[in-house]
Parts: structure tokens; sequence; C-alpha cells
């Protein structure tokens, strides 16, 4: 990372590390807010203005990813370069990537039948936990199951 960081011409700062090592250890999409407490655990002298400057930089340099789930916050991970797609729990938040050879297969084969070759894309699946899941979290904090 800290080549790609000297490829672009940036400077390594030690907040600038502490942010790319908490989201290179980052396994969900955190969003400012969350990749500040993260980096303060490290270093408490990071300010919250410095991850923003730092996650705008980084989005520029294309060594980030912003997505914009169906909640609105602009959530980050690094760039990777194999492409994977998301499912975002609508109760949770919480975000899962995945990567499925048939999807890809088949949305390359819709777009030539249409006429066209993709550029790029992004895939987000809305998704809740299935009924069964549902009602065991909902009896285990005492509401009333599903109908």
């Amino acid at each position: 990372m800290t080549s790609l960081y000297q490829e672009q011409g940036l400077r390594l700062t030690r907040p600038r590390r502490v942010i790319l090592e908490v989201l290179a250890g980052s396994t969900d999409h955190p969003d400012v807010i969350e990749l500040h407490r993260r980096a303060t655990e490290i270093d408490p002298g990071i300010a919250l203005a410095t991850v923003y400057r730092t996650v705008r930089l980084l989005e520029d340099k294309c060594i980030l990813e912003r997505h914009t789930f169906a909640d609105g916050r602009s959530r980050y991970e690094l760039a990777e370069q194999e492409h994977h797609d998301h499912f975002i729990d609508v109760y949770s938040g919480r975000v899962v990537e995945f990567r499925s050879d048939e999807i890809e297969r088949m949305q390359e084969e819709i777009a030539r039948a249409h006429g066209f070759e993709i550029v790029s894309h992004r895939l987000e699946i809305y998704v809740r936990p299935l009924k069964k899941r549902r009602r065991q979290r909902r009896e285990a904090h005492g509401s009333k199951p599903d109908r």
C-alpha cells in the first residue's frame, strides 16, 4: 500500500498510514465516523477533519472506493483488483461481499443481447434475514414474531 501511495506522489503521513491500516483491516465498509473511531483507537490525535480529507484524497487517487448504499451514508473500501458485488442487510446495514461468475456471465449475455458492452457496473442486492432467523431474533429480544 505504501508503494501505491508513493507511485501517486503522496506523502504518507502518520494519520494517512493509520487510516490506510484501518481500511486494510476492515472486512466491512466503514463510513467516515466509524473510520475515525477505529483510527483514534490506534492514534487518538487523528482529527475527524483529517479523516474526511484523507478519504477524499484517497478516492480522488483511486486508492479508495466509495459506496453509497440505500441508507445514504458513504462507506469506503480499498480499491481492489477483483470485482465483487454486495448484499446489504436492510435491518442491520451489514454489507456482505460476494462474487458470482454465473451472475457476471449473465450480465454480459444480457448486455450483448441488447447491443451493449459492459464498461463498469455495481450490483447491490438489498436483503433481510430469512423469516425464521428474524423470528428467532425477535423472540430473543421479547418482541412478537412475524406473521
